[in-house]
């Protein structure tokens, strides 16, 4: 296989290391990011992904909530937004001004998940993503909110699905891409694969398989091995690719690299 588009990279050894040279030394000058998730269940994943944020060092973390969750956020989430909840108790369409607002106040935007199956739901996320000229991170459940609409968001530079594998097979299929993904594919192949298709499709992938975190953008595919996948499915990773990224916008695949590559 020609190496040029594989890189390899090792816990603690970043291939970018100018991201992490670049990150601002000043907390006011760090940059904002936007949390979006919750329902009326809860909102774990969107606490968690606030504090990976404050400690990776972000200078403004603000997050959107569905109103619903008022009496329930504690007081450690210092800045903290609300808006209309659906029936189904997450965020009602209705909510779109207000999340709007926050994605265009923010660097970069973090759609966190534990967002409910509503339709309504879906639509706020799908108009977010769609228009976005920001970096937008999407991890966990908010990516199968957008399933019917991944042709159109695969064509945004801008995206960065941190993905289950299983969601990067829906992904594919969306878009009839004639390359099948099954969970014995050989590392080796799987790279190959995310090559082609990140030359077809102008977004970031990250996504775990074979024991690696996988990473592919603009046909440059980095792995790491990586022992901690409950970490990416809680949105851990999601949360500090996301905070990365509000220092280097224009280099999403160095940023998720270097984010994975601190632990």
């Amino acid at each position: 296989m020609n190496s040029s588009y594989w890189q390899r990279q090792e816990s603690g050894k970043p291939l970018f290391p100018d991201v992490e040279w670049n990150r601002p030394e000043r907390l006011d000058q760090s940059g904002r990011l936007a949390i979006i998730g919750g329902n009326k269940l809860g909102f774990s994943s969107v606490a968690e992904a606030y504090a990976t944020a404050q400690t990776t060092g972000v200078g403004q973390v603000r997050v959107l909530l569905p109103d619903v969750l008022k009496k329930s956020v504690p007081s450690s989430m210092t800045d903290v937004l609300f808006a209309p909840t659906n029936p189904s108790g997450s965020l009602a369409q209705a909510a779109l001004t207000e999340a709007v607002s926050l994605r265009d106040w923010s660097d970069v935007l973090l759609l966190i998940g534990d967002a409910g199956r509503n339709s309504q739901t879906a639509i706020v996320h799908e108009e977010l993503v769609k228009r976005s000229q920001q970096p937008v991170v999407i991890t966990r459940d908010a990516i199968d909110l957008l399933q019917n609409s991944f042709a159109e968001i695969l064509d945004n530079q801008q995206v960065v699905f941190v993905a289950s594998f299983a969601q990067v097979q829906k992904i594919f299929r969306s878009v009839y891409y004639p390359k099948m993904l099954t969970f014995s594919i050989q590392l080796a192949q799987f790279v190959d694969i995310l090559h082609k298709f990140t030359i077809t499709y102008p977004v970031t992938i990250c996504t775990f398989h074979a024991e690696h975190v996988v990473i592919a953008h603009g046909g440059t595919v980095v792995t790491q091995a990586w022992h901690e996948p409950m970490a990416i499915w809680r949105g851990v990773v999601g949360a500090k690719i996301a905070s990365y990224l509000v220092w280097s916008p224009s280099s999403p695949l160095a940023a998720a690299s270097t984010a994975v590559c601190a632990g």
